[in-house]
């Protein structure tokens, strides 16, 4: 495994994270991927897990912990700016296995990583049972060692009082030690904005998720402290190759091949 990353490299990830900042936090799915996006100039970078299961061919939610973070410290080893893992809900029942993933994840050298209040897609875990999992995980990785980002599910889950629910599992999850608080699915501007203002902690956003998608400018002046893309970059990516393929086996022509990155300029790059 790699070392841990450098307290320097997390307190630089961590100063990103201010309201109203938008930073944009693009989600590799593995080494290539990441080390583009650092190449293009992100300060850092996130894992999908959803990009990361669908390169291995398989769907979302279908890899283990293990796997995961094996994939995960390739992305870590392929790049030198702070990276945040996409660690689903902890790949654990117990908050104990929750912080043995954590620890695991410190272990190899991400900056900071999500964990989710939903272990079964749709289905909410109980609030005081997601306080429990932030504890331990806060425990396992101390604040200054981890940027931990708090992922509730309530839009995702399409709660009935989505935003109450939220702003009530945020104060639960910040009391726990998140030091950040992730709400994926939600897109109406003006929610976004009571949100932003009604939770103590930088608030992260994803753009692609769902419609509409609205802009990095907008997403600032609503309030948003981080932008991720979640799988969506892994989506283009394997839309295109699926588009290529159609076009190679119905119409014996290659165009997708116009306007690509070199041969050589890709060899040099990974070098």
């Amino acid at each position: 495994m790699t070392a841990p990353a450098n307290t320097d490299l997390v307190a630089s990830f961590l100063a990103l994270h201010q309201p109203g900042a938008g930073f944009v936090l693009p989600n590799a799915w593995d080494g290539g991927s990441a080390r583009l996006l650092e190449q293009v100039g992100f300060a850092a970078i996130a894992t999908t897990s959803a990009g990361i299961a669908f390169s291995r061919g398989v769907a979302d939610g279908g890899m283990d912990g293990s796997d995961m973070l094996d994939c995960i410290a390739l992305i870590v080893e392929a790049v030198e700016c702070p990276v945040s893992a996409d660690l689903e809900s902890g790949y654990g029942d117990t908050p104990d296995q929750v912080a043995d993933t954590v620890a695991a994840a410190v272990a190899i050298g991400v900056a900071g990583g999500n964990l989710e209040d939903a272990q079964v897609p749709g289905e909410l875990l109980p609030v005081e049972v997601g306080r429990e999992r932030i504890e331990a995980a806060r425990a396992a990785a101390p604040k200054g060692t981890f940027v931990l980002n708090a992922r509730t599910d309530t839009y995702m889950a399409a709660h009935p009082d989505a935003f109450a629910e939220t702003v009530r599992r945020a104060e639960q999850y910040i009391a726990a030690g998140a030091d950040c608080i992730f709400v994926p699915g939600v897109s109406d501007a003006e929610e976004i904005g009571r949100l932003t203002a009604e939770i103590d902690a930088p608030v992260n956003v994803v753009a692609g998720l769902v419609e509409p998608v609205l802009d990095a400018a907008t997403l600032r002046n609503l309030g948003v402290a981080r932008i991720s893309v979640g799988g969506t970059l892994t989506r283009a990516a394997l839309s295109l190759v699926d588009r290529a393929g159609r076009e190679m086996l119905e119409h014996g022509t290659f165009s997708f091949a116009d306007g690509l990155l070199s041969y050589g300029e890709f060899q040099q790059r990974f070098s």
